[in-house]
């Protein structure tokens, strides 16, 4: 279960540090396909409601991060700002703006998979909450369901990397919405897809870290089969996938790893990685069976990574925080519930 223990002091930083982000236009990352100039407009024009946070996805999961923790924290410190903020942004007009973007040709792929499967998570936060936001949105999300389970369902190969491209993290993530919601369809399509791309991985041989990932290619696609299959079929595939986690091979996979410079752009995604690795170990911990070899491994692991990724949170620019904070507040938090 996740650890909850998010303190008064923490929680309004986390508020108070996601509704200034998803506000801030600049710096922003641009990464549209340009045709001419007509294009090169300012992207609240063409994203009104995530045009904030340096990135798209980004935006999108900072909003996440404030539905949040208002959900389950509402007497938090900022609460009545952070209502009037996403009030201004999230309706149905803007909404309907940013799915015109995702109807016209540069939508099938910008922010695939990585914004889309935030969306969903976000759509599925507001759903399950019953806030009116989930109506507004609905123009959005509706679109990037549809264009998700498209892509999902076509989709022959994964994609492994440690950063955005990832379909094992998307697809779990979109799994864990769908889910919530009832969508059988998505959800089937997520399961079926997982099961094409991962389940006769075994012997994983990959050399992680890289220089700028905040995923672990391993421990994200663990989390995904786990999510897939019973638990005894689950726990033979990440023995086979994983044969000798307690070699000196995989401390690199076991502990944290230094990040050297938090404040920079790529150098901060090593401070994500130790909080996704810390949800990951503990998500492979729980379904694993009890007495289990890996499972005192996994539990020592997540609590190791936990500790190493909060420390850098706060305190490092917006090139850090303009995204940390979702990480930390997933890791505690969960979504989808009302504790």
């Amino acid at each position: 279960m996740p650890d909850t223990r998010l303190d008064d002091d923490t929680t309004a930083r986390l508020l108070s540090t996601a509704v200034g982000n998803v506000r801030r236009d600049y710096p922003a990352h641009w990464s549209h396909v340009v045709t001419g100039d007509a294009d090169l407009v300012p992207l609240r024009v063409l994203h009104p409601i995530f045009a904030g946070s340096f990135d798209w996805h980004s935006c999108v999961h900072q909003t996440w991060l404030a539905v949040r923790l208002l959900r389950v924290r509402p007497g938090v410190a900022g609460a009545d700002e952070a209502h009037r903020v996403l009030d201004s942004l999230i309706t149905e007009e803007n909404a309907r703006t940013e799915a015109a973007f995702f109807d016209g040709p540069g939508g099938g792929f910008w922010e695939r998979p990585y914004g889309w499967a935030w969306l969903l998570v976000l759509d599925a936060e507001l759903r399950t909450w019953g806030s009116p936001w989930a109506e507004a949105l609905r123009p959005l999300s509706a679109a990037l369901r549809d264009r998700y389970l498209t892509r999902v369902t076509a989709a022959r190969l994964p994609v492994r990397t440690g950063t955005h491209g990832n379909t094992a993290f998307a697809t779990g993530l979109v799994l864990d919405a769908a889910r919530a919601v009832g969508d059988e369809e998505l959800a089937s399509a997520c399961v079926e897809a997982a099961l094409r791309w991962h389940r006769e991985d075994a012997g994983y041989g990959g050399f992680e870290p890289d220089a700028a990932d905040f995923l672990s290619p391993a421990l994200t696609e663990a989390d995904l089969v786990r999510r897939v299959l019973p638990a005894d079929r689950f726990t033979e595939w990440f023995e086979a996938f994983l044969p000798h986690l307690e070699d000196a091979r995989w401390k690199v996979l076991r502990e944290p790893v230094p990040v050297d410079d938090p404040a920079d752009a790529h150098g901060s995604h090593l401070i994500g990685l130790a909080l996704s690795r810390a949800w990951q170990w503990r998500s492979v911990a729980d379904a694993l069976p009890a007495g289990h070899r890996y499972a005192d491994l996994a539990r020592a692991a997540a609590e190791e990574h936990r500790e190493a990724g909060l420390r850098y949170v706060f305190g490092h620019g917006y090139y850090a925080e303009h995204w940390l904070g979702t990480f930390a507040a997933y890791l505690h938090l969960d979504a989808f519930t009302d504790r």
